[in-house]
């Protein structure tokens, strides 16, 4: 891979990184931040090299075809042997960078920043990241090609909708298994390659179910089933119809059982993950708990996927969460009684959970 010159130094550029993230997902921020290093600074590059690809994928106003040829190009600049350099993509993008950027689209214009970090971790570090990375950029290109005509991706069954969810997240599952057994004893790292899939489809289907209508709205991408969509009478185009919440939200319902049959195995990811190299229980345990609760308030209301446009956790509760692992007392053998909490009812309104963790 040819990371591209820069006059920065190694430090300002992983500082950058690391303020990035904060500002494209508050959801792995809280991961990050969780992180210690020197697994946190992994994760955050690692991480970072997958929004590049998905700002790309989800641009709605990049024609498909230039699109695919865009994640194309990304995926030779991380062959390490392939003469394409970092600039190329660069100047190739350009063009569709938007006049107002949005945070995602500053780490895309920012990609010499971030491949230059890449090229600055160790090497098992780059050889953990790849694969997963550049199976990731490939596959997205793959879908965007696939759905070409109509102008954004119209997954068609639940099995092309569980393929898009491993490119979307199966591979950054894989990507965060690949570090974490490094140094895993042997029981340990099988059960984390057995079930690192499922925690990373858990969590991408909770997304495809809470943001049917933003996907529709702001990417012109329908991720629930057509074939479960014909079965509610609905067509594509009426994901987002507050006059069709009603039918949208059996459609929904649907995907959310769908994700929560991963929740066995995904606690089972939990309870095996190492605490070395700087991971952490609660970088992985909090992101999975509020898709638990995430999973109770589409089961609650999930007509709000349309009317409100999405379905969010009480904030409330997110702190909630953070400041209970935050005690330290917190450990994976409390991770079932917390899913449990939390699939009932939001946390913070639970009397006894101080006196729970202590």
């Amino acid at each position: 891979m040819h990371s591209g010159r820069t006059t920065r130094t190694v430090d300002e550029n992983l500082k950058w990184c690391h303020d990035a993230v904060q500002g494209v997902s508050r959801t792995f921020a809280i991961t990050i931040d969780a992180l210690r290093e020197p697994m946190s600074s992994r994760i955050c590059v690692g991480y970072l090299l997958c929004r590049i690809a998905d700002t790309v994928e989800d641009a709605g106003h990049v024609p498909a075809e230039e699109k695919a040829d865009l994640l194309r190009r990304y995926d030779r600049v991380l062959a390490p042997s392939d003469p394409t350099t970092v600039e190329s993509f660069r100047s190739a993008v350009e063009p569709w960078i938007p006049e107002e950027r949005t945070n995602d689209w500053d780490v895309v214009a920012s990609v010499p920043r971030v491949t230059s970090t890449y090229a600055s971790l160790p090497e098992g570090t780059r050889t953990a990241l790849r694969g997963p990375v550049r199976e990731l950029v490939s596959g997205m290109a793959t879908f965007v090609e696939r759905h070409a005509d109509t102008g954004g991706l119209r997954i068609e069954t639940v099995e092309e909708l569980e393929e898009y969810c491993w490119y979307a997240a199966g591979t950054v599952g894989d990507l965060i298994t690949n570090l974490l057994v490094e140094n895993a004893e042997a029981e340990r790292a099988t059960t984390l390659e057995e079930n690192a899939r499922s925690f990373a489809l858990l969590l991408q289907l909770v997304n495809v179910a809470k943001d049917v209508s933003v996907d529709y709205d702001e990417e012109n991408n329908v991720y629930l089933p057509a074939t479960w969509l014909d079965e509610a009478g609905i067509d594509a185009d009426e994901v987002a119809d507050p006059a069709r919440a009603d039918d949208v939200a059996r459609v929904v319902e649907r995907v959310t059982e769908h994700a929560a049959g991963y929740l066995d195995d995904a606690q089972a990811y939990l309870e095996a993950l190492p605490e070395t190299d700087g991971n952490t229980l609660s970088a992985w345990a909090i992101p999975y708990l509020l898709a638990v609760a995430t999973i109770r308030e589409l089961r609650d209301r999930p007509t709000d996927v349309v009317t409100e446009g999405t379905v969010k956790v009480p904030r409330t509760e997110v702190h909630a969460l953070i400041q209970l692992f935050e005690t330290g007392s917190v450990g994976r053998d409390d991770i079932g009684d917390l899913r449990a909490r939390m699939a009932a009812q939001p946390l913070h309104r639970a009397d006894d959970l101080s006196q729970s963790y202590s």
